[in-house]
């Protein structure tokens, strides 16, 4: 029977609190992951990891230190705790340091209600190679695919444990399981590749291997004979595979920790009006079966569904409890938390409104302009939000696909593109980041 977590997060706090801190939290994280790749029909990467890590923050009186282990027998544990408290006691002071109030703290909440751990047995080494093969296989049936540089399947099972002096002591287990193919299209200079994969709690969740592999092998086909496109001003469809990164820019533009440093270009845009009305982006850590989803914090707060966006207007910033002190406000529940380092502000699932149109019918509005599936690269200005990146994908002419391209490069200002998307209704409700595909207008492109 495995060891209990909590005895171990317990152990250390004692030994923490005996060596002199004044508070002190502990995370421990077990798990156990295995990794199948496949090439040409064969076995070609097999990997399995077990291990367990244990992280020790402790508080004396406004300075703080962080050490971890991968070890947790008692001498190792007081070693943590004599070391971490030495550690702090020649840190700086901060006077925003410190646990939450204990009023604060989640309890009551109903592990079954997110439903985060697959209670199978871990599957085989030979099943997870088994379906690799089988995506492998039927991407090489689709003409036009040279060769399939990788087919992956992989399972991973966690338990977390957050333990803390002000009276916190909870934990959760999680699995996930995952399948993904790349294909490639033609030879030398004219290659070009393309994937598709599938990421759940439960295994059973999972698409098929060979829809897997059918999808990557047509994607990559499509690419076959890329260019270069126009040089100019034209309209941009982001397809919903890639269309969350654009909206990531706003999550870590509204994080609390860009917003103390100064660095972020929407430092004075708090209750102004940063998409179209009628778009909200929301965060909702309660999704069930969904890989964001997370009962409570890092720093043992509930966790609750908030705007980020309500109607097009910024609502807030995403908060832990330091960084919230540093802005003279509360925290929002978001603190994330390593073995390694102290909370820090982080998201966990969001979505965006969802509009009327397809992808299709965003495409045929368009007119001319250029569909981007993939993106490379990032110059991102933190401060003024100048946006340029490296995409390829589709040109349109006549709201129709005309030909694959490459080596472009797309760029604008975050805070002008923001203001002109047009969201489609294609968002996968599954994924963490739900997030359709988005027409922008006025954007840059250089090309040929």
């Amino acid at each position: 029977m495995p060891r209990k977590l909590s005895d171990l997060t317990d152990q250390l706090l004692t030994a923490a609190l005996k060596a002199g801190a004044d508070g002190a939290d502990v995370i421990a994280v077990d798990g156990t992951s295995v990794t199948i790749d496949v090439l040409k029909g064969a076995l070609e990467h097999a990997e399995r990891s077990e291990g367990l890590d244990i992280g020790l923050r402790v508080i004396v009186g406004q300075r703080q230190a962080c050490v971890s282990s991968s070890l947790a027998d008692p001498e190792t544990l007081n070693t943590m705790a004599d070391r971490a408290v030495a550690m702090a006691k020649e840190a700086p002071d901060d006077p925003t340091i410190g646990l939450a109030d204990p009023e604060q703290l989640s309890n009551g909440w109903d592990p079954a209600a997110l439903d985060l751990y697959d209670p199978a047995e871990e599957p085989p080494a030979a099943e997870l190679e088994d379906h690799a093969r089988r995506a492998e296989a039927k991407a090489l049936e689709v003409d036009g695919v040279s060769q399939v540089q990788s087919a992956s399947a992989s399972y991973a099972r966690r338990r977390i444990h957050l333990q803390a002096s002000n009276g916190f002591s909870d934990g959760y287990t999680r699995t996930d399981s995952s399948l993904s193919c790349v294909a490639v299209t033609g030879t030398g200079t004219q290659m070009e590749r393309d994937y598709f994969g599938d990421t759940r709690i439960y295994r059973d969740d999972l698409m098929s291997p060979e829809k897997i592999g059918r999808i990557a092998a047509e994607r990559t086909v499509e690419r076959a004979g890329s260019r270069k496109p126009r040089t100019g001003s034209y309209p941009v469809v982001f397809d919903e595979r890639i269309s969350s990164s654009l909206l990531g820019h706003i999550l870590v533009a509204s994080n609390g920790a860009s917003i103390v440093r100064g660095s972020s270009w929407l430092r004075d845009q708090l209750g102004a009006q940063i998409l179209p009305d009628g778009i909200d982006l929301i965060e909702e850590p309660h999704r069930a079966r969904t890989l964001g989803s997370r009962p409570f914090d890092g720093e043992g707060l509930p966790t609750s569904g908030r705007h980020i966006v309500e109607n097009g207007v910024l609502t807030g910033w995403t908060l832990d409890l330091a960084t919230a002190r540093k802005l003279d406000m509360e925290s929002t529940g978001n603190a994330a938390r390593g073995t390694t380092a102290p909370p820090s502000p982080a998201v966990s699932n969001v979505s965006m409104t969802q509009g009327t149109q397809s992808r299709h019918e965003l495409i045929r509005d368009m007119g001319t302009g250029l569909l981007v599936t993939s993106m490379i690269g990032s110059t991102i200005n933190p401060n003024t939000g100048d946006y340029s990146r490296g995409a390829s994908g589709f040109w349109v002419e006549n709201g129709e696909l005309q030909y694959p391209v490459n080596e472009c490069t797309i760029a604008g200002n975050l805070l002008d593109m923001l203001k002109t998307i047009r969201p489609a209704n294609d968002a996968r409700l599954h994924l963490s980041r739900v997030v359709p595909s988005l027409l922008v207008e006025g954007l840059t492109l250089a090309g040929e």
